[in-house]
């Protein structure tokens, strides 16, 4: 697979540099359980009755739950990118601005996760039984692809961009939500922006390059990956609902999934990952 090329490399790694330590970014005195974390248009349940009809503690409790359940989705993500980012610098053939650049998203990668287990050892919440590591096709392509693959490429820029949009989304609603978390996901967003770009840039090439027979084959695959990302990123497994004092989870997941609102804000968040990806010619849907 041919690299970005040196100068967006080296333009990459300019950007990174000075580096802010994420944990000190954050204003974590502003971080309160008294507060929305999701504006409650990002919640799964918004625009339902059954939403409209709980008490203000309950909806916040929910943005809480619903906000952790994202988060773990993106420490799972950023292990599976510093695994492999880690395994390809073994090659002792690589150039210094490609070199460097990997350090530079490694670095970046690990001040997230370290940022995100903060917020969790902070709120004292209970942790949701995690399923983002669960043995599907989204971890076997993430862990297991060739890292010069466009299978791999394709799977890392369906994973940077499905959770993006929601971040992007988040950080208009400053006003909205609690400061410390207004501070992670403006340092995430930022952060994000060039790893977006050296994926997007990465996979061009490769996928230019494909065969139709290749195209053809790699559309379903990537399609059940496309589907499982967002499912797991917008679609909270019932034990979060009832860790937010709502009772039968299973009752309000099945809710949320027949959440017109819900379909809605997801179609809006997945737009610009499934133009990318048709501009390569790979047409997806998530429904």
């Amino acid at each position: 697979m041919t690299q970005p090329s040196p100068e967006l490399l080296e333009q990459l790694s300019r950007n990174s540099t000075p580096y802010l330590d994420p944990l000190a970014r954050v204003n974590w005195d502003a971080l309160t359980l008294e507060s929305f974390w999701l504006p409650e248009r990002a919640l799964s349940l918004y625009g339902r009755e059954e939403y409209r009809e709980l008490p203000l503690d309950r909806r916040q409790a929910l943005s809480q739950y619903e906000f952790i359940n994202f988060i773990e989705g993106a420490l799972w993500l950023e292990s599976l990118f510093m695994e492999r980012i880690s395994r390809s610098m073994g090659r002792l053939d690589m150039d210094l601005p490609c070199a460097t650049y990997r350090l530079h998203e490694l670095r970046e990668e690990a001040g997230h996760s370290l940022m995100f287990l903060e917020l969790m050892r902070r709120s004292r919440l209970p942790m949701p039984r995690t399923r983002f590591r669960r043995f599907n096709l989204a971890n076997l392509l993430g862990r297991f692809a060739p890292y010069d693959s466009s299978a791999f490429w394709i799977a890392v820029l369906i994973g940077e961009e499905v959770p993006d949009r929601m971040n992007r989304l988040i950080r208009k609603h400053r006003d909205e939500i609690c400061p410390a978390v207004h501070d992670m996901i403006t340092v995430h967003v930022i952060d994000e922006a060039r790893h977006i770009a050296h994926a997007r840039e990465t996979l061009g090439s490769a996928v230019a390059r494909l065969s139709p027979l290749r195209r053809a084959i790699y559309r379903p695959v990537m399609n059940t990956v496309f589907r499982q990302f967002v499912n797991a990123f917008y679609f909270p497994p019932p034990r979060v609902y009832e860790l937010a004092g709502l009772s039968d989870g299973r009752h309000w997941a099945r809710l949320a999934r027949g959440n017109p609102e819900r379909i809605r804000f997801v179609d809006q968040c997945v737009a610009s990952a499934l133009h990318v990806l048709e501009e390569h010619g790979l047409k997806l849907s998530w429904r």
